[in-house]
């Protein structure tokens, strides 16, 4: 399908694949060395860099005087930049990026249930269990029924978000690096994991986690939210008034009606939020195209302000307008999910786009894009993007597979108390059988590479 880019002057030649099998039919393709094309999206992230290595595509950095928006950009995100410098220290790709520290998994709670409790949003892990006991034992919801309250609902896959940092780990990211550059897995620290481990297992033995957490989803999460039957959620924050308040029989569209975000626990180590890694789809340029160059001032025309604003926002006058102070907000037609992408915005993947927060901000309530804007300063940058060489890639795929299982599987069962806490130093020496040790030697030099490219 072809199309001419008006604002950039290029007639392009799309070639389109399903995006839900997108990897299946690219990855293939670019093994074979079977792909056409001058611009690729990439199938992955390349991690492995099993296609710079196979010479699949063009260093970018050596046509840096054609893309003075991408170089430009790079310079004003270092540890992208950094992210993404391979092994030879050159840099293949240009990234789509996402929001990394806004609307991020966040501990959230019913404003009405905390009022009708006469309590503030804790602080502590502490506070927290005195007002999950308030929640179980009282009728919260007015329903003359003091049994069918559900403290908090969260899926299995956010407890590390939520009560990891208080304990001076970071679970979600699972490697962590001290202020000295010194590389630790965090579900092998014997003294903070296990004390981890028991204070969520005397959460699960008083029934402050409920017996099926571990394979409790979001539907179920909304649908005790709609019934009123849960005090405390924990998720992404996007979901804060898009999906959890807005399904309150109660919510009149304030705050004081709303799921609200609160600052992370602290216990013994000051709460945070884990963000994510802001990389997203990569495209790079292939090295048998015919039109390096024109491919590279392309893919910079997509990294320009212009090409950004119009990605996020689509057509002034007609999917957004600005008000006198320069303020943007999206038309009542775009309300239309459909018809708004119908313009290329967002889930087109076709350009390199760089998520906006200030779109996103006009999409949500008032005070959620208030609350999120607050939040962020809880909020830091998980374990980075590293790319990893051959034999580290063959360590890394040897061996972690096993060892995220065995964690997964041993985490639920000292929480739900199949296993006790006098068995916990038989999980440490489980964990180092797995050659735990191998796997942080590697880490710990991805990390020294990842800091000298961050120079």
């Amino acid at each position: 399908m072809e199309t001419v880019v008006a604002s950039s002057g290029v007639a392009v030649d799309w070639q389109l694949v399903d995006y839900n099998n997108y990897a299946d039919s690219v990855g293939p393709m670019l093994t074979t060395g079977a792909m056409d094309a001058d611009i690729i999206l990439l199938p992955d992230q390349d991690a492995n860099q099993t296609y710079i290595k196979s010479g699949l595509f063009t260093a970018l950095d050596e046509h840096f005087d054609e893309m003075p928006n991408f170089s430009r950009w790079l310079d004003a995100n270092p540890v992208i930049k950094a992210e993404i410098t391979a092994e030879d220290g050159h840099i293949y790709y240009v990234p789509g990026t996402n929001v990394g520290k806004d609307y991020q998994p966040v501990l959230m709670y019913n404003q009405v249930w905390l009022d009708k409790a006469g309590m503030d949003a804790p602080e502590t892990l502490d506070e927290f269990v005195e007002l999950l006991r308030y929640f179980k034992e009282n009728d919260m919801n007015d329903n003359g029924d003091a049994s069918d309250e559900i403290p908090m609902s969260i899926m299995a896959e956010f407890l590390p978000y939520m009560f990891g940092p208080a304990f001076g780990l970071d679970l979600v990211s699972g490697f962590q690096a001290d202020a000295d550059g010194n590389v630790t897995y965090a579900a092998a620290d014997s003294e903070n994991y296990r004390k981890y481990l028991e204070f969520l297992n005397g959460l699960y033995q008083e029934g402050l986690l409920e017996v099926e957490y571990n394979s409790l989803d979001r539907d179920q999460v909304i649908e005790r939210m709609s019934n009123d039957l849960t005090g405390v959620g924990f998720d992404f924050s996007w979901a804060m008034s898009m999906m959890y308040s807005n399904v309150l029989p109660y919510y009149d569209g304030t705050k004081d009606t709303a799921f609200i975000g609160a600052a992370p626990l602290s216990g013994e180590h000051e709460g945070y939020y884990v963000g994510r890694v802001e990389l997203g789809n990569m495209f790079g340029v292939a090295s048998s195209s015919e039109n390096i160059s024109l491919a590279c001032r392309f893919l910079d025309y997509a990294m320009s302000e212009p090409c950004q604003e119009m990605y996020q926002w689509g057509i002034e006058g007609e999917s957004y307008t600005v008000d006198a102070n320069g303020n943007k907000s999206y038309t009542e037609q775009a309300n239309d999910n459909d018809w708004l992408q119908q313009l290329g915005i967002n889930p087109s993947f076709v350009f390199p786009a760089q998520q906006s927060v200030v779109s996103t901000d006009a999409l949500v309530a008032d005070w959620h894009a208030e609350c999120n804007a607050w939040q962020e300063q809880f909020v830091i940058d998980p374990w980075p993007f590293i790319y990893s060489t051959v034999d580290e890639s063959e360590i890394i795929n040897t061996y972690m597979v096993d060892i995220e299982t065995y964690v997964d599987e041993n985490a639920a069962a000292f929480i739900t108390g199949t296993k006790t806490m006098d068995e916990f130093d038989s999980y440490i020496s489980g964990l180092q059988a797995l050659n735990l040790s191998e796997v942080i030697n590697v880490r710990q030099n991805q990390y020294k590479r990842y800091l000298a490219a961050l120079q």
